[in-house]
């Protein structure tokens, strides 16, 4: 599986850590920047991890930035795309197993190193579980789909 990785300068030192703690779970990693700690636009970079998801260049992302807020906020003005913010390792499971979200996303002022790989190890472990979640990730979809009718591919 091949995961899109993402980052501002606030969470530089932390995505290099989780790119080598992807690999070493056995993922193929696609790097998305920011490639070090001078200033960035995360919009720009979450945007970028979430229509390679899209595309299907990509199966999941990670993404980190100072709250893990700002991040999931941009990733989600992709279409199709579901990204959640996770602090934990149940959030993280939920976020996969009951929401199918693609996108886990993390704060660096927020969570440490150790745990920040747990939850990304957790979430890239997890698998949509489907049962009574899959009426609730469909309603999503057709919101989705009625809200942006009009509106041009993301």
């Amino acid at each position: 599986m091949r995961i899109a990785l993402g980052a501002d300068e606030a969470a530089f030192e932390l995505k290099e850590a989780l790119i080598e703690h992807v690999r070493e779970l056995g993922f193929e990693v696609v790097d998305f920047g920011t490639y070090n700690a001078e200033p960035v636009l995360y919009p720009d970079v979450a945007v970028r991890v979430a229509q390679a998801i899209s595309a299907g260049e990509v199966e999941r992302g990670v993404l980190v930035c100072g709250t893990g807020i700002g991040v999931a906020i941009s990733a989600n003005k992709v279409r199709g795309i579901r990204a959640a913010q996770a602090h934990d390792t149940y959030s993280a499971a939920k976020a996969r197993s009951s929401n199918d979200a693609q996108v886990v996303t993390l704060g660096a002022r927020v969570v440490g190193p150790e745990l920040a790989k747990s939850i990304v190890a957790v979430f890239l472990g997890a698998d949509f579980g489907g049962g009574a979640s899959a009426d609730k990730v469909a309603r999503i979809a057709d919101y989705e789909r009625e809200f942006f009718r009009d509106a041009p591919n993301n």
